[in-house]
């Protein structure tokens, strides 16, 4: 995840009366806590009237910033990514429903084998030497930047000389670190590799949400899921973790990390379900903005949505509609952002793979290549550029959300022998 608040968010806001900002500020206040207690004791009635109120503000500041191209829903999802309107979400996620859904299902049928790393233990401190050793894989530049924890990983920017990321650890969990790892060092080389002139400027740092996700999944899934990445790499993890995975093999770890389950959590999903998971919040963002659905009849169309996408079924609220902070911080239009970003990676891949042996590439030392690739066509511009010429520089044409299905319906039929 990347924090950032642009010029547009400002210019926004002079458009709304004070009063109702300020009000607005204070409802946000009040509803971060609301929503946490909420969440741990499983009770979405306690959350609901908040959510409500959060609801008529945004439904009004859509209706202050409407103009004769924006209006409705539009108003939100522009803010958050440029030019991406409901017509051309509805479009991408159409594609992923017709295509991604089926193989989701057939796969899930499949019989699948018990946790590789169940039960096992990795010490934290040994984790944290292999953070250390994916930075210099991944070049980060530690003189202009640091890695700490906390509870939720995230990635901060201030120019390209202090690029702050954190991570976390946990004993039971060392892929889940491994790979929230490499996730926001994906952010921080986009940071540390944007234009230094662009520094202090409102066009420093990462072009939009999306474009940003773009590059941290992109390393994080695309390299970082690779087989040729952990043939390279996975020597050294056994060598840290002698005892835990001597008996696990380069080819049984690398489906471990490739696992597609079916499951409730959006932070923890697999790379093919994942955009299953923001479609869900996507049409029920539709409808909360654009219609006058009951905010009490939100937890049974989330749990149908899920049952309809993932196959499963939801047991609580908790795991449900209470699992993400972004509607108690009224943040309507962001998830799609989410999804878009693999889908820009997906596509920037097939274009890189024309400039560069890819799976030599990401198999050497460190992936400076890969960076530099990246850096010219993307990095360097800050936000100079808007998210479509970026991708008219980088790939040679607009956004087109072939690339991304195919490069889902390739990985895991291959992975899956379908």
């Amino acid at each position: 995840e990347y924090d950032n608040k642009s010029y547009k968010d400002l210019l926004n806001s002079l458009k709304v009366p004070m009063e109702e900002l300020v009000e607005y500020s204070i409802l946000i206040s009040k509803a971060q806590s609301i929503w946490a207690d909420a969440k741990v004791n499983n009770d979405y009635k306690k959350f609901e009237p908040i959510l409500g109120e959060i609801i008529k503000f945004n439904k009004r500041y859509v209706k202050y910033l409407e103009t004769d191209e924006l209006k409705g829903y539009n108003v939100l999802l522009d803010m958050y990514e440029e030019g991406m309107t409901k017509e051309k979400y509805d479009k991408f996620f159409s594609l992923l429903k017709s295509e991604i859904v089926p193989l989701v299902h057939k796969i899930n049928k499949l019989e699948k084998s018990s946790n590789l790393l169940k039960d096992k233990l990795f010490d934290i401190n040994k984790q944290k030497e292999f953070a250390e050793y994916i930075m210099d894989v991944m070049c980060f530049d530690k003189s202009r930047g640091l890695i700490k924890e906390s509870e939720h990983p995230f990635t901060s920017g201030y120019g390209t000389s202090d690029v702050r990321i954190t991570t976390h650890y946990y004993e039971d969990l060392l892929i889940s670190s491994i790979f929230s790892c490499i996730h926001e060092l994906g952010h921080a080389t986009y940071e540390q590799q944007c234009n230094p002139k662009l520094d202090d400027t409102l066009v420093g740092g990462g072009a939009s949400m999306a474009m940003h996700e773009s590059q941290s999944r992109f390393y994080e899934n695309v390299v970082g899921r690779s087989y040729e990445f952990w043939e390279r790499h996975y020597p050294k993890l056994q060598e840290i973790f002698n005892e835990e995975l001597k008996d696990v093999s380069l080819e049984d770890f690398y489906k471990h990390v490739n696992n597609v389950e079916c499951s409730l959590i959006r932070t923890e999903a697999d790379e093919l379900t994942y955009p299953l998971h923001i479609m869900v919040r996507y049409e029920i963002e539709k409808l909360i903005i654009e219609s006058d659905v009951d905010v009490c009849d939100l937890p049974s169309i989330w749990n149908n949505l899920y049952k309809e996408y993932l196959g499963i079924d939801v047991p609580s609220d908790k795991e449900g509609i209470l699992q993400d902070v972004h509607w108690a911080g009224g943040s309507f239009g962001y998830f799609p952002t989410y999804a878009l970003g693999s889908a820009y990676g997906a596509q920037m891949l097939d274009a890189m793979k024309k400039d560069l042996d890819f799976e030599k590439v990401i198999g050497k030392e460190n992936l400076k290549e890969i960076n530099e690739w990246l850096k010219e066509k993307v990095h360097t511009f800050g936000a100079t550029k808007n998210p479509d010429e970026l991708m008219n520089i980088a790939t040679g044409k607009s956004f087109d959300a072939t690339y991304y299905v195919e490069y889902l319906k390739n990985k895991f039929s291959k992975l899956y022998n379908l």
